[in-house]
């Protein structure tokens, strides 16, 4: 039987470096897209690509980029996958108020350029489109649903918007297989560092063991639905594996502050902290000294308050649920942090 074929856009990030990993575990091949750069960032497949060449060969790399058109057709065409997975994005939030022209470039008219290329193949391939939970910005309803209005607050919530509009459209004009995941947030150990999750959870194990002193955030009230992205990578595959394309969903149905996610990682590692102070002012004080302060340029222009997603149509159609609390995946995050440090 031959083996099915996908393409990962996106591979070296953390969503793409799992979703790679499930699917060789599928008995996939797997072409991974990644950007030339002239720092080495492959750390997070580095070791599925090392094993790779220690049996036959079913992992490939690839450079390619979203903004530009020629890479995106050529693989596309060439491989002529059953699958595509869009993970591409510049995907931090705030960075996108920095960026807005390049987070556009390439968050939105890169998916578009996908599916041009997809267009122009006889050949069926069905293709994921990582949508995201900032969409909803300031939300209309709370839980969220995939009736929710959309209302992005940030250029990257503006761009994804864009690309899942653009996604629905070359479904009903093209008969394109194209869905739409809408991924509330989702953590790994593998998250960027800039990333708040990791960033808290990197920073209070150093400040635990005499590595860092001070930990600067943004608005520690602003409430996530946080699950695994181990998890949610499964959700993506499954999502290919309908008769029918149906955007989704894919979140927890729980929701947390900031603050209570400090809270949970001082309490594993065992860091009895006393808080003071409200809003920007706000400080977290360890043993007489301050290790947690709150400042101006890590808060958003224009904040999202409440993530809160219902995935309970996933869960009928998919048979997907999440596997994984929010204090498992802490404890796993910084199992992972602290065998670094060592």
């Amino acid at each position: 039987m031959k083996k099915k074929t996908a393409i990962i856009f996106g591979v070296t990030g953390q969503d793409g470096s799992y979703l790679a990993k499930l699917l060789l575990n599928k008995k996939y091949v797997v072409h991974g897209v990644i950007r030339k750069s002239s720092s080495i960032n492959t750390n997070r497949i580095d070791d599925i690509y090392q094993d790779n060449f220690k049996k036959k060969r079913v992992f490939y790399l690839h450079y390619g980029d979203l903004t530009d058109s020629s890479s995106i057709k050529t693989l596309i065409h060439k491989y002529k996958p059953d699958e595509i997975y869009n993970l591409a994005a510049q995907s931090h939030v705030k960075v996108s108020f920095d960026v807005p022209e390049y987070t556009a470039d390439v968050d939105a008219l890169g998916t578009l350029r996908i599916l041009e290329a997809i267009k122009d193949i006889k050949k069926k391939i069905r293709f994921y489109q990582a949508s995201t939970s900032e969409m909803f910005g300031k939300v209309r309803e709370i839980p969220q649903n995939e009736n929710t209005p959309f209302y992005p607050r940030s250029p990257y919530g503006v761009s994804k918007v864009f690309s899942y509009w653009m996604t629905v459209n070359y479904r009903e004009a093209y008969n394109i297989y194209a869905v739409n995941g809408i991924l509330f947030n989702h953590e790994s150990p593998v998250r960027g560092d800039t990333f708040v999750t990791k960033k808290i959870i990197k920073a209070l194990c150093k400040i635990k063991y005499g590595f860092q002193k001070k930990l600067y955030l943004g608005n520690l009230e602003a409430k996530r639905d946080w699950g695994h992205a181990r998890d949610y990578v499964y959700a993506m595959w499954l999502m290919l594996k309908q008769k029918t394309p149906t955007d989704l969903v894919i979140a927890t149905n729980k929701t947390y502050s900031v603050k209570y996610f400090i809270n949970r990682v001082c309490k594993f590692l065992n860091l009895k902290i006393k808080w003071k102070g409200k809003g920007i002012k706000t400080k977290a004080i360890f043993n007489g000294k301050v290790i947690i302060e709150c400042h101006k340029n890590y808060y958003r222009p224009s904040e999202v308050d409440k993530l809160l997603g219902d995935y309970s149509k996933a869960k009928k159609l998919l048979k997907w649920k999440p596997t994984t609390s929010l204090d498992q995946l802490i404890i796993e995050m910084i199992d992972y942090e602290l065998k670094l440090l060592k």
